[in-house]
Parts: structure tokens; sequence; C-alpha cells
């Protein structure tokens, strides 16, 4: 069973790919379009609209390994909001989320 519909994975890599044309860092890209593949593998269904789970799989790549994560780099809250078109304490969640389906 697929976690995550079609239309959500594709929604999903438009607005990953819309942060790296601002933020751009093809190793970093790479990697998000890999957890999308295993958040689409995992049988947990992914609640919440696409917007905040796009945010929180490049929050939680761009802050791998960091021990005190407190945002994106090199952009700032507001304007990453923005971008995404979700709040940062969804994707903060999000990011939580993803952490625990990919690494756990």
């Amino acid at each position: 069973m697929n976690a995550i519909s079609t239309e959500f994975e594709t929604e999903c890599r438009v607005l990953l790919d819309r942060y790296f044309a601002v933020c751009p860092d093809s190793i970093k890209q790479k990697q998000t379009h890999k957890v999308l593949r295993v958040l689409r593998s995992s049988e947990k269904p992914l609640q919440g609209k696409v917007n905040g789970w796009a945010g929180g799989i490049i929050y939680f790549v761009v802050n791998d390994g960091c021990d005190f994560p407190c945002g994106v780099p090199g952009m700032l809250n507001a304007d990453f909001e923005k971008l995404m078109g979700a709040l940062m304490g969804t994707i903060r969640t999000r990011a939580a989320r993803v952490r625990e389906l990919v690494l756990f």
C-alpha cells in the first residue's frame, strides 16, 4: 500500500523543486527526492496538506546532522513559510514525523 497518492507526490515534487530553484543544491535536492520515495513506500498514511510535508522534508534534509536546527540555512523563516505555503510550526512538526518515518 502506498502511503501517499500520485497527486500528493507530484505536488510535493513541485514544491521541492521550487525551493531548490531559489536555493540551488543538487545534492540536497536528490536527498529530498529520495526521502519522498521512502515516504511513498511507507505503510503509514501522511495526514495533512502537502505544503507542510514538502517543507518538512526540506527542513529534515537541510538540518540532517545538526544538533540544534533553527531553520533553513540562508533563508528567513518568514520567507520559507511564504515559499512553502505553510507555517514553521507545521513544517517543524512534519520534519519530526519525516525523521521518525525515515530513520526508524
